[in-house]
């Protein structure tokens, strides 16, 4: 097992909100194409809705989608057990009431390689964060506007 570990590239998690539920499966095929590449691996895949209530409940993949065009039998099954149902009520608090989302843990297989170098060089991972767009485009908009 200690083997494996020290060939893991980073692991990552995505919660995607869908105001009013709405899912057009537009990202799924890129999804699938990132898999196809060998860039990333899918560790848990689930969907959850936020009921006007509060409470956060998993969706099951057929509900998905009532059009027949989207096929996600591919992601059905998609659960390691790194995502928990404490760790779906947290992605639950940051969902609008009507809303769905879909919580995405995937393994960055890209950086496998390169992490496992620097593991083996006695290196650790201390931080990681995400830079969100809007901040990137409005620092890039001040930078601009700055003479």
């Amino acid at each position: 097992m200690s083997d494996d570990i020290e060939e893991l590239g980073p692991i990552d998690y995505l919660v995607v909100e869908f105001p009013d539920s709405r899912m057009t499966g537009e990202g799924f095929p890129l999804l699938v194409d990132l898999v196809d590449r060998g860039l990333i691996r899918i560790l848990d895949l689930t969907f959850v809705r936020k009921e006007s209530d509060g409470s956060v409940s998993g969706m099951e993949f057929a509900d998905l989608t009532g059009d027949g065009e989207l096929d996600l039998a591919l992601f059905e099954g998609a659960s390691s057990g790194l995502l928990g149902q404490d760790d779906i009520e947290e992605a639950g608090t940051a969902l609008e009431a009507g809303s769905s989302a879909g919580i995405l843990v995937y393994e960055n297989l890209w950086a496998a390689p390169f992490a496992a170098a620097l593991r083996r060089g006695g290196a650790e991972m201390v931080a990681s964060g995400r830079i969100p767009v809007s901040a990137v485009l409005d620092a890039l908009d001040s930078t601009e506007a700055t003479p």
